[in-house]
């Protein structure tokens, strides 16, 4: 264990330094050396567009250095934390690169959250500086920010990102546009150490309270650049980053694989297929990233427009349950690209990449991608190793693995004796060494004492022609504890009634356990910033609507 300059007690040794500096992997720069080299070699090249606008290095630089040594000059110091809740701007990545150059860490907020989200995470965190929009899509985070400062002691400072002339009040608050114009100078540049925590991402709190988790310069370096290895990406390539980058996929293969990779990165404010595809055929783009709706909805208009996207040749998929039809229609509609499922979480980021092969379409449907720079173990519910094929928790292990939680007792609970991270997913490894993702261990449903996984249902439901999108939880039952219900949004212009479905899982011939006996058709899912489908919000729904039935 290592005690981090932050105060944070660390799963991380000087044995593991050595060895994974050793081989190779951990390659011992940050973000900050990388945009300097980069800089240095052509400061013309353009990194990143964000809103239509093409960024060169050298410029976003300039600009960084600037915004560090005002954040130097306010006393802000190495194991500081520094908060941002943005949408996809540049802003975003100039405040990554500014908190790498002083050894800051930033805990980035997702902009969907409000008041009781964002306290609790700048509370435990314990931030000192809050990088907030104005007013962003009808809603006033300044206003919210500064309600927030009076029971935040930690907090010095308020940064408004794009307000004009905000009014001053009783909390300290500057406006960002002020933090790089100016021209400052770092008075001194500190030595940072690349094993020191870079990153506090909060999980997305699906099924509890958010967790902290701490990834360090090399960690997230090494997530990014085994990706990129993995997918061959070339200064050619042209990544379209839709996800949030206050999210683990959004931070790490959007804000930083520019400079990790040599690629650049096209950025969407938001999700929008048409706009997904125009973005596509203008830039170029040959690789993207998203959750299942995003390349269903992609693929969609693609069709639409009669358009095959032939610069996009590859799209990596995961965050939510992933249609092996969905995989395939991306071939088959596509010119040249190969879509795949990918694996991972914020704990272990992309613990697969994906069968990107000629011949591994297959693979690439069916499984949830190939473990590859990770170290991956089936556990039984005592903790013994089972054999491949074997359903059991899924353990990973690795040199992009986070460093712990900012609480020691949530780190403590969830490794085991042998280093490995207990991601709570259950699956079974294949002989091919891929992971095939059979649900979560609290997405079991316990019916009578039969374990039901909720995703091999889900999967039977998505292959129905009427549902565009399915998700089953389970629902309290008088004799059995608990009984499956399925949600469902349908095909626009589908209808679908519930015998109908019985019969279409009748017809795969699973037990009679796994048939639903409640479908509630919905016109969208309550999702996480990353994409999830919230089902703890489902299972509240689905307690309402039976206590509605039996209390009307």
């Amino acid at each position: 264990m290592k005690r981090d300059p932050g105060g944070w007690q660390l799963r991380l040794d000087q044995g593991m330094i050595e060895r994974y500096t050793r081989l190779g992997v951990w390659s011992n720069q940050t973000l900050a050396d990388l945009a300097r080299t980069a800089a240095t070699r052509d400061p013309a090249r353009v990194t990143h567009v964000f809103e239509g606008r093409p960024y060169q290095i050298g410029r976003l630089l300039a600009d960084a250095e600037t915004l560090a040594a005002n954040l130097q000059a306010r006393g802000l110091r190495t194991g500081d934390v520094v908060s941002f809740q943005l949408p996809n701007w540049i802003e975003a990545f100039l405040i990554d690169l500014a908190a790498s150059m002083l050894g800051l860490v930033v805990a980035p907020i997702v902009p969907i959250y409000r008041e009781a989200e964002a306290a609790y995470m700048l509370a435990d965190c314990g931030a000192k500086v809050a990088f907030v929009p104005g007013e962003y899509r009808g809603y006033d985070y300044l206003s919210m920010m500064r309600r927030l400062a009076k029971q935040l002691p930690q907090l010095q400072e308020i940064v408004s990102v794009r307000v004009g002339n905000p009014v001053a009040n009783n909390n300290a608050h500057s406006r960002f546009e002020s933090l790089v114009a100016n021209g400052a100078q770092l008075r001194e540049v500190p030595n940072i150490d690349p094993n020191a925590v870079k990153l506090m991402l909060y999980t997305s709190g699906t099924t509890g309270k958010p967790k902290a988790v701490l990834h360090s310069h090399n960690t997230m370096a090494y997530t990014v650049r085994a990706a990129g290895a993995h997918w061959d990406l070339r200064p050619s390539d042209t990544m379209l980053m839709a996800s949030p980058v206050t999210h683990i996929t959004g931070f790490g293969a959007g804000l930083e694989m520019p400079l990790l990779c040599d690629v650049r990165t096209v950025f969407m404010d938001r999700w929008d297929a048409a706009e997904g595809v125009t973005l596509i055929e203008r830039e170029k783009v040959s690789i993207s990233m998203g959750a299942t709706p995003f390349l269903q909805e992609l693929l969609d208009e693609a069709r639409r427009r009669a358009s095959r996207l032939p610069s996009l040749r590859l799209y990596a998929c995961g965050g939510a349950a992933v249609p092996p039809a969905l995989i395939r229609r991306a071939h088959s509609d596509l010119d040249r690209c190969r879509a795949f499922r990918v694996f991972g979480s914020s704990e272990v980021p992309l613990t697969t990449l994906g069968f990107v092969g000629a011949s591994q379409l297959d693979l690439a449907a069916e499984t949830d991608g190939e473990v590859v720079h990770y170290e991956v173990r089936v556990l039984d519910d005592e903790g013994r190793e089972l054999s491949p094929g074997q359903e059991g928790e899924l353990a990973v292990r690795g040199p992009a693995m986070f460093l712990g939680y900012a609480d020691p007792a949530q780190t403590a609970e969830s490794f085991d004796a042998n280093g490995y991270f207990l991601t709570g997913d259950v699956g079974y490894l294949t002989p091919q060494m891929a992971i095939v993702v059979t649900g979560r261990k609290k997405d079991l449903i316990n019916r009578g004492g039969e374990k039901i996984s909720a995703k091999e249902v889900e999967d039977l439901l998505h292959q129905h022609p009427s549902i565009a999108e399915a998700a089953v939880v389970a629902i309290p039952h008088a004799r059995l504890g608990e009984t499956v219900a399925a949600y469902a949004v349908l095909v626009p212009g589908a209808t679908l009634e519930f015998e109908e479905l019985i019969r279409h899982i009748s017809a795969a011939g699973v037990a009679r356990q796994k048939h639903p006996e409640r479908l509630f058709i919905v016109d969208a899912f309550p999702r996480t910033a990353s994409g999830k489908i919230r089902k703890d919000q489902l299972r509240i729904d689905a307690r309402e609507r039976l206590r509605r039935e039996t209390h009307p």
